[in-house]
């Protein structure tokens, strides 16, 4: 993991918590290397858990919302639910890596 996703867990667990997040993992570039501070996004899945009376639409757009202002770049988020692609999948568990999950889940 880079260091500009390590040095803000506080930060980005506070965000899980706030978005009913379930469960946060980083993947791709940030996560096994070949990341470039200059030009490369950051790449996540996320899983969540949906109170009653909440859209999870919501959730993932204010969730995606705040990880850009919080890393001042792009952000690339998955819900793991509906990842459909083997291939892509495969990928995505090569590299993956936990940063939150919560009690529930």
């Amino acid at each position: 993991m880079i260091a500009l996703v390590s040095e803000k867990l506080d930060q980005v667990r506070e965000l899980c918590l706030t978005h009913g997040v379930a469960r946060l993992d980083l993947f791709g570039s940030a996560a096994s290397g070949g990341f470039d501070l200059k030009r490369s996004d950051l790449d996540f899945v996320v899983e969540f858990t949906t109170p009653p009376g909440v859209s999870i639409a919501d959730q993932y757009f204010g969730l995606h919302e705040d990880l850009e202002r919080l890393f001042q770049r792009r952000i690339d988020l998955v819900m793991s639910g509906a990842l459909r692609n083997r291939f892509f999948m495969r990928s995505i568990e090569a590299t993956r890596e936990r940063l939150y999950a919560s009690e529930v889940a």
